[in-house]
């Protein structure tokens, strides 16, 4: 049994074991941290070339870090950041992290509160300073914690204190949360007065525009309100029933921006009915309008014709599971459905797969293929695992990757080598192996994905010099971020000098920045017809 060992203890016992696991648990963490900054550091080391091109020394570190710790390349550069601050700002916070005296989320926050200070000689002051204070912080709420970190910076460095704009630099909209509610998702954020006043204004329109005798509260109305202006509709369909209601009886424009994918193998699509042991489970996919649908999909009335599965489940690839019910809705309010086939056992002959090859190999994977990435397949490339012409068209041959990791898998070092169910094998440059396989096979293991084998090429498989190929970067990402940094300092400084300014006295405004440090370069030498992969 979990937990066996503490059955017989006392508390003092159960508690003290918890306090030598968590001082453990911040050891631990520390080194992963210190491994990080470790390699960070390897391959950040300045290279006036290489710091040019997309995939930069820290997009390479970024890479072996997120496969290993099996996360998304953002999250692995977020540990990145706090790791080289640790080791080039915070030395002293790091040396009392690694004795576990402090807890990970309290060092994450420390990295963050003092991001903005770029003197070494302050930073080292600061350091100092919250390593004599920081063993007295453990129970402080967050925003207490924030706040007193804030008046250590604003003591040695007032520029670097986060607080002047951040109301305003923190908006945001968020959707979707862990324990969300199966079918439902959550939404949260911060607007402007003015744009949220607007929002406002235009919920309560659409929601007054049904009959009094719509069976909705004021609430499920506004939450069908904003789906609605989503999907760029005009107004809210009214669900009274009555054929006499002006706003019944109207389609529902959000259904329209939906494409579902039903997976079934062939038998399923007989017309005969089939024994529900004998069917296989179906899926279903919503993808967003922007994505290309397939050829002449079935109309939703066809639907209704399939025999239906015993289970049937529905996925939103990226985002959440659509409970039955609501499956039912969408197809009847005009979603259209497509049924996805496996390809031919043949290789194609073109290079670009075709539209059944691609919706197959997309519904196959889910997300991009690279270790712990998790983007979206509708928003990654079709990647030849054996470059063409040796490696065939075919879905043995193909798989998803976001743009980020097809540029790594092309000029980044790893090797990849894919079977015919879709595992690929990754080898990453520094010897690593990590295996991935196709998100269906998670939610729906009843669905045989495995193509054809393919024959191994003849031959040495050239890939070919892509150095003359590589995306450039009009800054080098250290560039770009000090830029960002100053511009805030700059920022900070003229907020703060309006306490003591005059009012008839306006200071000066920065230089706006410039969010974009991509160049692609005219003679980049990538044909923009290409898939493997396309320019940024």
């Amino acid at each position: 049994m979990f937990g066996s060992e503490f059955v017989s203890a006392d508390d003092k016992t159960v508690v003290a074991a918890i306090e030598e696991c968590a001082r453990a648990e911040a050891m631990l963490a520390a080194r992963r941290l210190a491994a990080t900054a470790e390699l960070t550091a390897r391959y950040t080391e300045p290279d006036e070339d290489r710091d040019h091109l997309a995939v930069d020394g820290w997009r390479l570190a970024s890479a072996e870090i997120s496969a290993a710790m099996r996360v998304g390349d953002r999250a692995a550069s977020s540990q990145m950041c706090i790791a080289m601050a640790l080791r080039e700002r915070l030395p002293k916070v790091a040396a009392m992290f690694a004795q576990g005296r402090l807890s990970a989320a309290l060092v994450s926050t420390i990295t963050w509160r003092t991001q903005l200070t770029v003197d070494s000689q302050i930073a080292q002051r600061i350091d100092t300073a919250i390593a004599q204070r920081a063993g007295q912080w453990g129970g402080l709420s967050v925003a207490r914690l924030e706040s007193a970190i804030d008046s250590l910076v604003d003591e040695h460095d007032p520029d670097a204190r986060r607080r002047m704009r951040e109301a305003a630099q923190n908006r945001d909209v968020r959707l979707g949360k862990r324990d969300d509610v199966t079918g439902t998702m959550s939404l949260w954020g911060r607007l402007s007065v003015t744009d949220g006043e607007l929002l406002k204004r235009r919920l309560a329109q659409m929601s007054s525009q049904v009959c009094k005798d719509d069976p909705r509260t004021a609430g499920q109305r506004r939450s069908e309100a904003l789906g609605a202006i989503a999907a760029n509709a005009e107004g809210l369909s009214c669900r009274c029933g009555s054929p006499d209601c002006p706003s019944a009886g109207q389609d529902d424009p959000r259904a329209a921006h939906f494409v579902i994918n039903a997976i079934t193998e062939a038998a399923a699509l007989n017309p005969e009915p089939v024994p529900a042991a004998q069917s296989e489970s179906a899926t279903a996919e919503a993808a967003a309008e922007s994505v290309e649908p397939a050829a002449e999909p079935q109309p939703a009335e066809a639907a209704t014709e399939r025999p239906k599965p015993r289970s049937a489940a529905a996925l939103i690839v990226g985002g959440g599971i659509i409970p039955n019910p609501l499956l039912a809705e969408l197809i009847n309010n005009g979603a259209k459905v497509q049924w996805v086939h496996k390809p031919d056992a043949a290789p194609e002959t073109g290079y670009r797969p075709s539209r059944k090859t691609a919706q197959f190999v997309r519904m196959r994977d889910m997300t991009c293929r690279f270790p712990g990435c998790t983007r979206p397949a509708e928003f990654c490339d079709l990647d030849h695992t054996t470059p063409s012409p040796a490696g065939a068209t075919h879905p043995s041959n193909l798989k998803c990757l976001c743009r980020i990791h097809h540029l790594i898998k092309t000029f980044g070092g790893w090797g990849d080598q894919q079977r015919p169910d879709g595992t690929v094998l990754w080898t990453a440059p520094s010897g690593r192996t990590y295996f991935t396989h196709p998100g269906s096979r998670l939610f729906y293991p009843g669905w045989d994905t495995t193509t054809a084998t393919l024959p191994v090429p003849a031959g040495r498989v050239r890939h070919g010099d892509k150095g003359a190929m590589m995306p450039r970067r009009r800054r080098t990402r250290a560039q770009h971020r000090l830029q960002r940094i100053e511009r805030e300092r700059a920022f900070n400084a003229i907020d703060r000098k309006r306490w003591v300014t005059p009012a008839t006295t306006q200071p000066s405004r920065p230089p706006p920045l410039n969010d974009d440090p991509w160049k692609i370069t005219t003679d980049a030498g990538i044909d923009p017809t290409d898939t493997d992969p396309a320019p940024f």
